[in-house]
């Protein structure tokens, strides 16, 4: 069976051309997000700059010694984006694989009813696709590996010396990842094939007598079962993008397009004409013939229409998601520091404190502490500060207990991370200091969270100094003296900024920041989104050859055809945007409300340029990808090939 296999993949060289390209594709990110991954694990850094440390144990879970880092040289923030990286380009593989070879299947409705007319069983039927789908995935995902073992190099040299990982990281032994990867292809094929060969099995022999292969009207009630399960994930998920989701609530909206996008391809052929009847009305009233036949086109094989619109929907609503979350994110930051700073000046390092015209100085001292939990310990970002000053400079409004209490051994702890760790006022937090002292921190107040102003941990100044003496103040906030205009002080002090210009800064920062996490995340993702609709509709548009040549025997001009073409692709790309635009949507309004909860006058920045672009972007290459096959096609055929 499997010699049978790698005979029609030959044979149906240029329709599975799409689906090794596709995988060779998926695999090369997959391998490139393993390596990399491998060589952050296997990045060491000095053995000075960490700290040994036993955790409390507890529940059945028993006290071990851990090392943890004691300066920001480490790599887990590059290896959080590649996990991420890996979960996008694995998701969006799958899905695009799914699509190809459903589109494969869908195209070979004559042959396969063939087959099955001369005695094939249907179970003959799927080992035949299953076996294609291995002699495809096989040379595609070694292709990708190699592939993805020459880029390495080139990516570690890249991503070494940056905010993600600032230090120099050299590749480590690929053998493993590259397996994985290698192992993921394969089964993300086998997987993204299964749907498609379980269909090939149903196709009856009658249809190999039918002249036009057009499809079944109806999908099968499995398809529509997991359909509207995945759906109701989905908006389960919708419903937990709330206020009181804490920081939970941006992974959320960054999956839940993910589940959406499912549930939307499995009831695509139900979808898609519904809503290709409502785009194609001005359409048909614009361009009267060729407009009619494309919409013919697009409702009389909604699984065709769907494979073509699937991985155009994909990209659209996970990247239009994300660029909106994270855009209403970073306007959430700009009205939470906005919110939380009082003092009219900031100054950048350590202001005067006996400058004239200046009433208080709050220079509080940035310090990292190892908390010590049950079973795991972690470095956390903590300020020593004087809570008589800092309270008139910036928000610590208690929740509960009291500031005037923060001396010796005490803490005051945020209230997300009260909520997170349970702790409560009166509650013993075991730390330890950079310089190795273990000390335990009585919880005096817990106080409002201020993200880009407070720390998580707000401890006594002098405890500060005590345990960090080399700690130098990176920031300090400055009350002018009643009469002194804070913009003549601003003049007087070094590094000093009116509040609103450092504000301003802080959320260009976030911005800048976001920029940079939706390149990594979002480039491999979307470059390879480009190829997978290129390849869809050229494998669409090459297997229409006969269509087109029986158009031109009955008189249609190829200047007609080509509109025709224009205007269906561009009916399945609106189609696919439609739904990308209520994914995003619906995800942005969510995560604007979630994170804005308790915030004034935030302001509404939608980065229109890259929404809009990442529309046009599909639909020049839905267009683009059909139409240049499709003059091909009509430049070398003839009206008088109807009879071949």
């Amino acid at each position: 069976m499997f010699f049978l296999s790698r005979q029609t993949v030959g044979r149906h060289r240029s329709l599975y051309a799409g689906s090794f390209v596709a995988l060779a594709v998926g695999v090369f990110l997959l391998g490139l997000a393993a390596t990399a991954t491998a060589a952050t694990v296997a990045y060491h850094g000095p053995t000075s700059a960490s700290i040994g440390v036993t955790t409390l144990g507890g529940d059945g879970t028993p006290p071990e010694t851990v090392k943890v880092p004691l300066s920001d040289a480490d790599v887990s923030g590059l290896q959080t984006v590649l996990s991420m990286v890996g979960t996008i380009s694995g998701f969006i593989t799958m899905f695009v694989i799914a699509s190809t070879f459903a589109f494969a299947v869908a195209s070979r409705r004559r042959e396969l009813g063939l087959l099955r007319l001369i005695g094939a069983t249907p179970r003959q039927i799927r080992r035949m696709v299953l076996g294609e789908a291995v002699a495809v995935a096989l040379a595609a995902s070694l292709t990708g590996a190699f592939a993805a073992h020459l880029a390495t190099p080139l990516l570690l040299r890249k991503a070494s010396y940056t905010e993600l990982a600032p230090v120099k990281l050299e590749p480590a032994s690929p053998w493993v990842p590259l397996a994985i990867a290698v192992a993921a292809g394969l089964l993300v094929a086998m997987l993204g094939a299964r749907s498609a060969a379980r269909r090939a099995g149903k196709v009856a022999p009658i249809d190999a007598l039918r002249e036009a292969s057009l499809e079944p009207p109806r999908i099968g009630p499995v398809r529509v079962v997991f359909g509207l399960l995945f759906l109701a994930g989905a908006i389960t998920m919708l419903t937990l993008i709330r206020p009181s989701s804490g920081e939970g609530a941006v992974p959320l909206a960054m999956f839940t397009p993910m589940v959406m996008v499912i549930a939307l391809t499995l009831l695509a052929p139900l979808v898609v004409p519904l809503i290709g009847r409502v785009w194609a009305v001005p359409l048909v009233a614009w361009t009267q013939v060729s407009g009619r036949l494309a919409r013919s086109n697009v409702l009389a094989a909604p699984r065709r229409s769907a494979s073509l619109a699937a991985p155009i929907l994909a990209i659209s609503a996970i990247a239009g998601s994300m660029v909106l979350s994270l855009s209403f994110v970073a306007d959430s930051a700009a009205a939470t520091v906005r919110d939380a700073v009082r003092a009219p000046i900031v100054v950048t390092g350590a202001a005067p404190v006996d400058s004239a015209g200046t009433k208080a100085v709050d220079a509080g001292l940035p310090v990292q502490v190892v908390r010590i939990a049950a079973d795991y310990a972690q470095l956390e970002d903590a300020e020593g500060i004087d809570p008589a000053i800092a309270s008139q400079t910036r928000d610590l409004t208690v929740r509960s207990g009291s500031l005037t209490g923060l001396t010796g051994n005490t803490v005051a702890v945020s209230k997300e991370m009260a909520g997170f760790e349970s702790y409560h006022v009166g509650d013993e937090i075991p730390v330890v200091f950079p310089d190795r002292t273990p000390v335990k921190l009585r919880v005096v107040a817990i106080v409002k969270d201020a993200f880009g102003v407070n720390p998580s941990f707000l401890i006594p100044l002098d405890l500060a100094r005590q345990h960090a003496p080399e700690a130098q103040v990176e920031r300090s906030f400055v009350l002018p003296a009643d009469g002194v205009s804070p913009a003549d002080l601003v003049q007087r002090i070094p590094g000093a900024q009116l509040a609103t210009d450092w504000e301003a800064d802080q959320a260009k920062g976030v911005r800048e920041g976001n920029r940079i996490g939706l390149v990594m995340l979002l480039g491999p993702a979307a470059l390879y989104s480009a190829i997978a609709i290129a390849n869809t509709l050229l494998m669409g548009s090459l297997q229409r050859r006969h269509e087109f040549v029986t158009s031109r025997l009955l008189g249609a001009t190829p200047a007609q055809l080509r509109r025709m073409v224009l205007w269906e692709s561009s009916l399945v790309g609106t189609i696919a945007l439609s739904l990308g635009t209520v994914i995003t949507v619906t995800v942005g309004v969510l995560i604007r409300h979630a994170m804005n909860a308790g915030l004034a006058d935030v302001p509404t920045t939608v980065p229109w340029g890259i929404l809009l672009g990442i529309g046009a972007l599909c639909l020049i290459l839905a267009v683009g990808s059909a139409l240049a096959p499709t003059t091909y096609l009509l430049r070398r055929s003839q009206p008088s090939a109807a009879v071949d």
